[in-house]
């Protein structure tokens, strides 16, 4: 199996060209635990697949370290947006993706010859509890308690085709993550349990943000999540619509525009390709 690996400021995947569906769907999930397991791997944060789509330019598929489909990856997007233009797959800088989350338009940006950077076209984000989703009555979830291993935190809820859960910090440290990232993300509160943004004020237009992802862990950068963020601090009256949103692995830029579609402008890097060769079981890999 040829592939390509590739990241947005540091979320890393394995791109996979599966246009003439020469691999099963079914595949994939099998064999993403194994291919994503670092050192005895490629070693990645997911597995992204391009397909062919009927509705859209190209299809997405997202698959994380544990097996488990995303509907939506704002760095995974921006990567296999590179991967195809530059390919030659398509001539137009502007395209579509097919994705669970619905359809996304991407703009790849150019220095010169060179692609610098690409925005994509998130969609409106999802508000209320039952579309995100959030357990308990219909509601926008917005700083609601949350209990978690005896401390209490507050959280807004933010869907942008996939779950988040924001929580606004004084301070960030790593450790907050992973001491807290695991138990929200599989919290009874989340029927299909979420990822988790921290978030460390800088200015109404300026944040930090330490990402744990559902099914992955801490991950370097979440282009959803960043997303999310800003959704949440412009609906907490912490933020403005346009801000910088710094990520362990780097900067994005997200402009909830009118408070409508939320754009994101970011980097995406190839770092090599090869083939991989046999690919072990869940059970070979001791998942």
């Amino acid at each position: 199996m040829d592939f390509t690996k590739m990241h947005g400021l540091g979320n890393d995947f394995i791109i996979v060209n599966n246009i003439e569906r020469r691999l099963a769907d079914s595949y994939f999930a099998s064999a993403a635990p194994a291919l994503c397991r670092r050192r005895f791997g490629i070693g990645a944060d997911g597995l992204v697949v391009l397909d062919p789509s009927g509705h859209a330019s190209f299809a997405m598929r997202i698959f994380n370290p544990d097996g488990s489909e995303a509907e939506m990856c704002g760095n995974a997007i921006r990567c296999l947006a590179r991967y195809v233009f530059e390919r030659g797959f398509i001539k137009e800088r502007t395209f579509s993706f097919e994705t669970g989350a619905g359809i996304r338009e991407v703009t790849v940006l150019l220095e010169g010859p060179d692609v610098r950077a690409v925005t994509v076209d998130m969609g409106r984000p999802f508000l209320e509890s039952g579309d995100i989703p959030v357990a308990g009555p219909p509601r926008r979830v917005i700083e609601e308690k949350l209990a978690v291993n005896g401390d209490e935190l507050v959280f807004t809820a933010v869907g942008m085709g996939n779950p988040h859960c924001v929580i606004f910090l004084p301070s960030l440290e790593q450790e907050q993550c992973q001491k807290w990232g695991a138990l929200i993300e599989k919290n009874l509160l989340f029927p299909g349990r979420t990822n988790v943004e921290f978030v460390e004020l800088l200015s109404p237009q300026e944040i930090k943000v330490e990402v744990w992802e559902r099914g992955a862990g801490r991950t370097l950068a979440c282009g959803t999540g960043a997303c999310a963020a800003v959704v949440a601090g412009v609906l907490t009256g912490r933020l403005r619509e346009k801000v910088k949103v710094h990520l362990p692995g780097g900067s994005l830029q997200v402009d909830w525009r009118e408070r409508e579609k939320v754009f994101m402008e970011g980097p995406a890097v190839e770092v090599f390709s090869g083939t991989a060769g046999h690919i072990i079981t869940r059970e070979e890999a001791g998942y």
